[in-house]
């Protein structure tokens, strides 16, 4: 399997860190590459917009209400609702080329759901898989912390002959987005409650991110045979061509291709 490292590009932005996961999809899909995860830190604060978001009446309040609170919005690549992350944050994007993606979307959910409950295990932190009450982007197979705190949000996505699963896990900055997410659920007319938002540097205090990526390489690794690539220049031109389908414009509006 190959695995690419991507830890925070100087030359990326929060466009381009979603539109390189769905470039790697669509290479999927196309028959250009194998299975791959791609790990990587995002360049600034996000807020990731799922696409039925777009379609809600308050998302132009939304996308604003988050340009003042210092967060770019954007439409991710993955299913689900809108989500925040920050620089203490990794993301997890794995893509694997597959007949028939729909039918094991729920296995995904499960089994990859008990890989990050495994390692964030490894870590320290009493992780579970499963919703805690007033979450963002809520999901039965979200990971958390004791039960009482979302730690991880998964979503997937399919297209012909390929899935793609991605995971947000949030490292730190628990209180930027605790003060930022019932704002942004607000203007969308999404029920949430603060205190569900938690971070696993609050879980363990002591982690870095170097620490927690080298654990879920671990995880991979043994499972599977894993081959370290860095990002080539055929996926980062797929994502200059993508970028717009991510694009929230200035005015508010959402850019988007098929």
């Amino acid at each position: 399997m190959r695995f690419i490292l991507d830890p925070r590009p100087v030359d990326h932005d929060p466009v381009t860190d979603v539109a390189t996961a769905h470039a790697l999809l669509r290479q999927a899909s196309d028959g250009e590459i194998g299975p791959t995860v791609r790990i990587s830190v995002p360049v600034g604060p996000t807020a990731a917009f799922g696409r039925s978001d777009v379609r809600r009446p308050g998302f132009a309040s939304a996308a604003q209400a988050c340009r003042a609170l210092g967060f770019e919005p954007i439409i991710r690549g993955a299913g689900g609702r809108v989500a925040a992350y920050t620089e203490q944050t990794l993301v997890v994007d794995h893509v694997s080329p597959d007949p028939d993606p729909g039918t094991g979307m729920r296995d995904r959910f499960r089994d990859y759901g008990v890989l990050l409950t495994s390692v964030l295990g490894e870590l320290g932190v009493d992780a579970r898989v499963g919703a805690v009450p007033g979450e963002y982007c809520p999901g039965d197979y979200s990971v958390n912390a004791r039960g009482l705190v979302k730690l991880v949000g998964t979503a997937q996505r399919v297209v012909r002959g390929a899935w793609l699963f991605s995971a947000v896990i949030v490292l730190g900055d628990a209180p930027m987005l605790r003060a930022a997410l019932p704002v942004i659920h607000n203007r969308l007319e999404l029920p949430m409650r603060r205190r569900s938002v938690g971070a696993v540097y609050d879980e363990v205090p002591g982690l870095d991110v170097d620490t927690v990526a080298s654990t879920l390489l671990r995880a991979y690794d043994r499972m599977t045979s894993v081959d370290v690539v860095p990002l080539d220049d055929a996926t980062r031109e797929r994502a200059e061509s993508l970028k717009s389908d991510h694009r929230v414009g200035a005015d508010l509006g959402a850019r988007r291709t098929a």
